[in-house]
């Protein structure tokens, strides 16, 4: 393996992971934060859904800022907003206060999760890009394994707002990461077409491309059934199955080390079928899992390790999916790269809200209402899956980047 493609790897997952980072960490929280603020279950998941919905909308913003001012500037701009979201959250008096808050670090979270793409798509297209993106999501992955366990040890030992100072420091390395070891991958020449009505007039272009929706929204709905896992599992698994924070969070870490750790075989599985028969049979392996999962839970077996088994399963095929279909999306978009990424996290995170909102609407105190979400999900997934891949829209090999 290059060293460089390795070192872009490990620079480009931990700036995209400090995001989610303020995500996972939070997550073993939530039930005390009710409890000292005074608030309800709905109230504390608020707080969780406007930072996704900051981060969806705050994406349309940063990929064509990406495009205009290069890759560096809005994350500069970025991981200063975070920062100062952090502190309000860590000092805020009420639930209302922290969510307003909560919001603000989501807007600067969201550049973390655009711009990173971008360069990806700067430098490797085809099956490279897929490697790249592959391992960029196994440095990513250090948030969802390590953050809960962290984020619980963190409130134990100082309360959960202690959880925000926590993500303060992790803003400001990755604001020293992006000064001294990131180079511009989007120089000034390769920027004079890229204008705010450039932008506006690219918007259209992709919408109408049927299959960057298409790739695009198979990406939200696997994304959003691990949305719908986020914004609930701590209620099920701790108030329902009867774990401690601890407890959940190695839970809540295997699933994420089988999603990350089964996207290693992105490239070399890619290089053997092709981009879009990887895609194909991971999601269909993932529906199948997730939907039996449903009609076990359906018939009454409820079951903690029942849960995990298919969870760990199904998630490991997911891992397939997400970093392919945003190779693909973004193949034929090069020149817009900042662009088309900014929307397709912007869809990606609407429909996530969308569905914790329907799954927050049916919770009932137990599982089920989470795993039909989740498996839910699966299925529009294969089913678009099913509709928007086709043999001529493979890429077998490195193409030049744009």
């Amino acid at each position: 393996m290059k060293t460089g493609i390795l070192r872009n790897a490990v620079i480009l997952g931990l700036l995209s992971a400090i995001g989610p980072f303020a995500i996972d960490m939070y997550l073993p929280s939530l039930p005390s934060i009710g409890k000292s603020l005074g608030a309800d279950t709905g109230a504390v998941q608020m707080s969780l859904m406007v930072f996704f919905i900051a981060l969806g909308v705050g994406q349309l913003v940063y990929g064509p800022a990406a495009d205009m001012f290069g890759r560096k500037a809005p994350l500069y701009v970025g991981l200063a907003l975070f920062a100062a979201g952090s502190v309000g959250c860590a000092l805020a008096p009420s639930i209302d206060f922290l969510i307003a808050f909560r919001f603000v670090q989501g807007l600067g979270a969201c550049a973390g999760m655009v711009v990173p793409r971008a360069i990806v798509r700067d430098m490797h297209t085809g099956v490279a890009a897929a490697r790249l993106m592959s391992l960029l999501m196994l440095v990513f992955s250090i948030s969802p394994i390590l953050a809960p366990l962290t984020g619980s040890l963190v409130i134990a030992a100082a309360g959960w707002r202690a959880v925000f100072w926590v993500v303060l420091a992790a803003s400001l390395i990755g604001i020293v990461t992006l000064a001294t070891l990131l180079h511009e991958t989007r120089p000034r020449s390769e920027r004079e077409g890229s204008t705010v009505k450039a932008a506006l007039a690219a918007y259209p272009l992709l919408l109408s491309d049927r299959n960057f929706l298409g790739l695009t929204f198979i990406g939200a709905f696997g994304i959003s059934s691990f949305f719908a896992y986020l914004a609930n599992s701590p209620f099920v698994l701790i108030e329902h199955y009867g774990l401690s924070p601890t407890e959940y969070s190695f839970f809540f870490s295997i699933n994420a080390a089988s999603f990350f750790a089964v996207a290693q075989l992105t490239g070399r599985l890619a290089t053997r079928y092709g981009l879009a028969r990887v895609v194909q049979v991971a999601v269909m392996l993932y529906a199948a899992v997730m939907l039996l999962l449903l009609g076990l839970f359906a018939i009454g077996i409820d079951g903690l390790a029942l849960l995990a088994s298919l969870l760990f399963v199904g998630y490991g095929c997911l891992g397939l999916v997400i970093p392919t279909t945003a190779v693909l999306a973004l193949e034929e978009h090069g020149a817009v790269a900042g662009t088309a990424s900014s929307l397709m996290g912007t869809l990606q995170f609407v429909v996530g809200a969308v569905v914790m909102l329907v799954v927050g609407h049916f919770v009932d105190g137990t599982a089920l209402p989470m795993v039909a979400g989740i498996a839910g999900c699966a299925a529009i997934a294969l089913i678009l899956a099913l509709v928007t891949l086709r043999p001529s829209r493979e890429v077998l090999r490195e193409a030049p980047a744009e």
